[in-house]
């Protein structure tokens, strides 16, 4: 596997849809990451608010901006 950066996180929810989901996991306080997934496999990883998880981040750049 090439995702090398794993962050430890709970689940702050879960918006399911028909095909397609959104899960908020929050890392540290106040610091979320949101990942799209299907609905299927939120399904199969039960996944439920206030649950552990983890975000498996595979990227090839990481892109910085301010304002």
């Amino acid at each position: 596997m090439t995702a090398r950066n794993i962050l430890k996180g709970m689940v702050n929810s879960v918006k399911q849809a028909p095909i397609s989901s959104i899960v908020i996991l929050e890392i540290a306080p106040g610091v979320e990451v949101g990942s799209s997934v299907t609905s299927d496999s939120v399904t199969a990883l039960k996944l439920k608010r206030g649950q552990d998880a983890y975000a498996i981040i595979k990227a090839s750049c990481v892109l910085v901006g301010v304002d």
